[in-house]
């Protein structure tokens, strides 16, 4: 007989404790059938992903929406440590199925020790998601976390390590890789269409950093919102409702990188992408008022652009419609821009030739839930995998702590430290409250 999940709370310590018992047993790749019934078309239950999510707030729940229509994936389970939050994505569930099984978990350890879960959507806010992914790679679960993946790059690192380690399948939610016009604009810089590649920008906004604390109000019942929880691995300050109604951003303690994550773990992914650049990074960053121009060892040169939306606000020669989340890939021979409205400018030089329309799918994930689903099966690497968030968000943080010391940063991309900076090296990490750590 299968264990009753829903008898009892499982301890943190009880779930570690387990987890180590077993040792090497959970890092085997192994893909457990689901046991629920097929439906008109659905996929055999042998070949159906068993899906859970943790911490799905407004992100989560429209990426959820965008993964259950896929007749192979089967959504059962959802940890919030907020009800309202665990209710809604509940009736959303039960609604698309007909039935009423999602079940409910305020702890992720209750979710986590689930043997028929395969795999788990994390959309928690920043600071929970690299702790969540590795604990639930260490439970045998494939991960597709939300970016940024990490508040750090030593976060950044341990996840990745992590998911090698125990053999899991991981993906970044820099769904834009996975998208046409993204897609196309990086082949006519990787194809040579735009000439010798010299110079990409990835529009980062304009960054900002807040220690201040909103003011205290009184905790709200655990089973309501269990503030210690949501806290995690960040350090403690009173509980205020709108932080977790979403004004944790801008946060120094909750938010990666003063918001260069939050964008550039986009677009600085983009760019790594077009320079064919995912297995290193940049490897000088120097900041300018309205900038972090960084350059690779092959001469391109990156420029983190502080904009308040796209390239066009600062400068007539750069389209203004292409939407949030703007790339630009400039060669000798021409240039290519694009966004979020889905099109695609080019230099009037290639314009004729090469001008393409796409449908405005740039904020859709459905195309890259799809590619993790896939490589679920297959135990392939999916297009955004730990290494390729590893270098891009590693190119963020450099940048950002470029901008925030105020001075030109040198970057090893093989040791992943600053060279001759010890303030820099020693801000590659920060301390996380006991006992949500790291040591796993």
């Amino acid at each position: 007989m299968k264990k009753n999940f829903h008898q009892r709370n499982v301890t943190r310590r009880e779930f570690l404790g387990q987890a180590l018992a077993l040792g090497g047993a959970v890092a085997v790749p192994s893909l457990i059938p689901a046991t629920a019934l097929g439906r008109d078309g659905a996929a055999a239950p042998s070949e159906r992903i068993v899906l859970g999510g943790i911490g799905l707030g407004p992100r989560g729940q429209y990426d959820l929406s965008v993964m259950l229509p896929e007749k192979d994936v089967r959504f059962v389970a959802i940890c919030d440590v907020q009800r309202s939050r665990r209710e809604r994505v509940k009736q959303m569930v039960d609604a698309h199925y007909g039935n009423r099984d999602c079940v409910c978990y305020r702890s992720l350890f209750e979710l986590l020790a689930r043997p028929d879960i395969d795999a788990v959507l994390i959309a928690t806010g920043d600071h929970w998601h690299a702790l969540a992914s590795l604990l639930a790679a260490k439970a045998g679960k494939d991960v597709y976390s939300e970016k940024p993946c990490g508040m750090t790059v030593g976060e950044i690192q341990a996840l990745a390590d992590g998911i090698h380690r125990y053999g899991r399948v991981f993906q970044a939610g820099t769904q834009r890789r996975s998208v046409s016009n993204f897609q196309y604009a990086a082949h006519l810089a990787q194809s040579g269409k735009l000439g010798r590649l010299h110079t990409l920008h990835a529009s980062v906004y304009v960054p900002q950093k807040s220690y201040t604390w909103l003011p205290a109000e009184p905790e709200p019942p655990r089973e309501e919102c269990d503030w210690d929880a949501w806290l995690g691995p960040a350090p403690w300050r009173p509980y205020n409702k709108n932080y977790v109604s979403g004004g944790w951003r801008g946060h120094h303690d909750f938010e990666a990188g003063g918001n260069f994550l939050d964008w550039g773990a986009h677009t600085v992914d983009l760019c790594q992408w077009a320079n064919q650049a995912d297995h290193t990074t940049p490897i000088e960053y120097e900041a300018t008022p309205t900038s972090v121009i960084a350059r690779y060892a092959n001469g391109v040169k990156l420029v983190c652009d502080f904009l308040p939306t796209a390239f066009g606000n600062r400068d007539p020669q750069y389209h203004t419609s292409t939407g949030t989340c703007p790339v630009r890939y400039e060669g000798d021979e021409g240039w290519v821009e694009t966004g979020d409205n889905s099109e695609i400018v080019l230099s009037p030089g290639l314009a004729k030739s090469r001008q393409r329309q796409f449908t405005g799918t740039g904020l859709s994930s459905a195309g890259h839930g799809r590619n993790f689903f896939d490589c679920v099966k297959s135990r392939s690497k999916p297009v955004c995998n730990q290494d390729i968030m590893r270098r891009s968000h590693i190119a963020c943080f450099a940048a950002q702590l470029s901008w925030q010391l105020g001075r030109k940063l040198v970057l090893d991309p093989v040791k992943e430290e600053f060279v001759g900076d010890d303030e820099a090296n020693r801000m590659r990490r920060r301390a996380t409250r006991e006992p949500w750590s790291f040591h796993i």
